[in-house]
């Protein structure tokens, strides 16, 4: 932020826009997690359609599942908190799988088991 801009408005307009330059932020980095997750899932399936189902492999592909719908969820939340209601765009952008979106928030058991232990 410049200088002048500082100088030229009180200091809650100065606090109004470093706030909407920290969503915008936020904003990005959710998109990017979420895109780097989507692409991580669908490599692994395109490379494991070449092998067997193994029971390693199910597990392998719903940990994949369960990051992607974390990315997506925190991607939803940041899109609501700039104001963005409608997440259907999101889902047909990104091309976000079914079983992804109704995973969108859920924590893995680890996860919960952790959260009660602290």
């Amino acid at each position: 932020m410049s200088r002048d801009f500082r100088l030229h408005h009180a200091p809650v307009d100065v606090l109004a826009y470093e706030i909407a330059q920290e969503k915008a932020a936020a904003f990005g980095r959710m998109g990017r997690a979420l895109e780097t997750a989507l692409a991580k899932l669908r490599e692994f399936d395109a490379a494991d359609s070449r092998s067997g189902a193994t029971a390693s492999a199910r597990e392998a592909r719903r940990a994949l599942v369960m990051e992607a719908g974390h990315a997506l969820w925190m991607f939803v939340v940041q899109r609501e908190a700039c104001g963005l209601r409608d997440s259907r765009a999101i889902m047909r952008t990104y091309h976000v799988p079914g079983e992804v979106q109704q995973c969108m928030g859920v924590l893995p058991a680890t996860s919960m088991r952790t959260a009660n232990n602290a």
